[in-house]
C-alpha cells in the first residue's frame, strides 16, 4: 500500500505544533486515546497538526480514525520501524514545533498546556523539556528552571533519552534524523538535538503519560533481540564518543557526560538482560579498547559515582551481577 494521506489540510497558516504519532499493531482504543489527548489541549484547530504514521500494521486503523475527519493526517508506510516512521513525520510536518507521541502513550492535558504556555510566553524558545509519568494522578503545580543552552543543560543535568519528552522547534533539527533499523534510536538522536538548541526551557511538569506494556520492544526477552539491543546501544555510545572529539570544548564536555551515562546504562543492561559474567567481561574488554572503560572519574550523580566504583573492580562487578537482578525482582 502506498503512502496516502487520509485527509489533507487546507490551512494556510502554519500550525504552532505538529504532533507525530507513530503506530504499529496497537489496540485501536490506545491510538484513539492518544489522539484524544492531543485534541484536548489548549490549541485551536489551526494551531495544531496531527500526523498519524502507521508503520505497516497488520490491520489498518483507518476505520477507527475516520471519526476525527480533518483533525488528523493519516499516512501508511511499509513496516520499516519507529525511526523511519518518525522520519516520515518530520518530513511531512508543517508546524513551527514538533512533538513525538508513541501511539500507546498520551499527553497529560494540564501539564502539557503548561508547556504550550511556555512556548507562547517565550518567542526565543527552541525547546521545552518536561517529565513523564505512569500515573494519571499528577500535580498541576510546576517549577520551571532557568533558560539554558542545550549544551549547558546537558552538561549539568541527567537528560531523558526519549525524544517524546522534548517539544522543540522544527528548524532546530536541520539535517538531523533518526537512524533506521536500530534499537535505542532516541539515545543517538536526543543529545544531538540538544546540542543544536540555543534556548531550552526546562519544567518539571509531568506532561507525557508513558504506558509500559509487557510485550513492548523495551521489555522483550527474546535472546536475539536482547543481543541486538545491547549491540545497538554499544554502537550508538561509541559513535557519540567519537563525535564528541570533533566538537568545541563545551559541546564536547556535554556529550562526554551523556556518553558516560550511556556506558553506565549499557553495563547495567548487560547485567540485567544476560546475567552472564562472561558476557560482561567480554563487552567490558571491548569498551576498554575503545576508551569507554573505566567510566570517567566524575561526580555526575550519586548513582553514577556508586556504579563507577562498583564496576571498576572484578569484585564489584561480581557483586552487581548477583545483587542487581535481586533488587529488580523485589520491586
Amino acid at each position: 500500500m502506498q503512502d496516502s494521506p487520509l485527509h489533507t489540510s487546507l490551512q494556510e497558516t502554519q500550525p504552532l505544533v505538529t504532533f507525530v504519532v507513530c503506530y504499529y499493531d496497537l489496540p485501536m482504543q490506545m491510538l484513539c486515546q492518544c489522539v484524544d489527548s492531543i485534541l484536548a489541549l489548549s490549541l485551536q484547530r489551526e494551531e495544531r497538526e496531527i500526523i498519524v504514521v502507521d508503520d505497516g500494521s497488520d490491520i489498518s486503523p483507518t476505520n477507527a480514525l475516520m471519526q476525527y475527519g480533518e483533525d488528523i493526517i493519516y499516512v501508511r508506510q511499509k513496516h520499516s520501524g519507529l525511526s523511519a516512521a518518525r522520519n516520515m513525520g518530520i518530513n511531512m510536518a508543517r508546524g513551527r514545533y514538533l512533538q513525538f507521541v508513541d501511539g500507546d502513550d498520551r499527553l497529560m492535558t494540564e501539564p502539557y498546556n503548561h508547556c504550550l504556555d511556555i512556548l507562547r510566553s517565550h518567542e526565543d524558545a527552541d525547546m521545552v523539556v518536561f517529565d513523564f509519568t505512569s500515573s494519571t494522578d499528577v500535580s498541576t503545580t510546576y517549577t520551571d528552571g532557568p533558560v539554558l543552552s542545550g549544551t549547558d543543560f546537558m552538561r549539568h543535568h541527567n537528560i531523558h533519552g526519549s525524544a517524546c519528552l522534548y517539544l522543540f522547534r522544527q528548524k532546530t533539527l536541520s539535517e538531523l534524523r533518526f537512524t533506521p533499523g536500530i534499537f535505542h534510536e532516541d539515545e543517538e538522536f536526543t543529545p544531538q538535538l540538544l546540542l543544536r538548541a540555543e534556548h531550552v526551557y526546562p519544567t518539571d511538569a509531568h506532561a507525557y503519560y508513558y504506558c509500559q506494556r509487557p510485550n513492548s520492544i523495551t521489555s522483550t526477552t527474546d535472546e536475539q533481540k536482547v543481543q541486538k539491543r545491547l549491540d545497538d546501544l554499544h554502537a550508538i555510545t561509541h559513535r557519540l564518543y567519537l563525535m564528541a572529539d570533533r566538537l568545541p570544548l563545551n559541546d564536547r564536555l556535554a556529550l562526554r557526560r551523556r556518553v558516560a551515562q550511556l556506558t553506565m546504562d549499557y553495563l547495567y543492561q548487560i547485567i540485567m538482560q544476560t546475567r552472564s559474567a562472561q558476557q560482561l567481561d567480554t563487552r567490558i574488554a571491548m569498551l576498554r579498547s575503545e576508551g569507554l572503560f573505566p567510566l570517567p572519574d566524575e561526580d555526575y550523580s550519586q548513582k553514577y559515582v556508586w556504579f563507577r566504583r562498583m564496576t571498576s573492580t572484578a569484585l564489584g562487578r561480581t557483586l552487581l551481577l548477583h545483587s542487581l537482578p535481586l533488587l529488580r525482582k523485589e520491586r
